[in-house]
């Protein structure tokens, strides 16, 4: 696989969200690069790689991608990558905010993630 993708979208996911203090992938030749790493390496990001045959260590990412392949990617026939983009970007909307999970108890991934965090305290 070519690491120019990956490239351009770690770029701009750092652009977008800041360096985070570790990537995690699986060993994929476009991750494993010297260009992919590079970029990694350049911005002080520890590099994380699952083990050779370790599904488990992806399963969930795996299962997100699924979801989007089949609720959203398979049923529409995108006539422009920008419009591919935001569809997918409205799914993911749905996803985290609408759509109940069974395996966080029926909560939306956003309930389940912000119900946990610590509330503010009053003044």
């Amino acid at each position: 696989m070519e690491a120019d993708f990956c490239i351009e979208a770690l770029a701009e996911a750092l652009a977008r969200h800041g360096r985070p203090e570790i990537f995690n992938t699986d060993q994929g030749s476009q991750f494993t690069s010297t260009e992919f790493t590079g970029v990694l390496l350049g911005n002080e990001i520890a590099i994380s790689m699952d083990g050779k045959g370790a599904w488990r260590d992806n399963v969930f990412v795996e299962r997100l991608w699924r979801s989007v392949k089949y609720e959203e990617v398979y049923l529409r026939a995108y006539d422009t990558v920008s419009e591919a983009r935001s569809s997918i970007a409205r799914y993911f909307g749905f996803y985290n905010g609408r759509r109940p999970h069974s395996s966080l108890d029926r909560k939306t991934p956003d309930r389940a993630y912000f119900d946990q965090l610590p509330q503010a305290m009053a003044a």
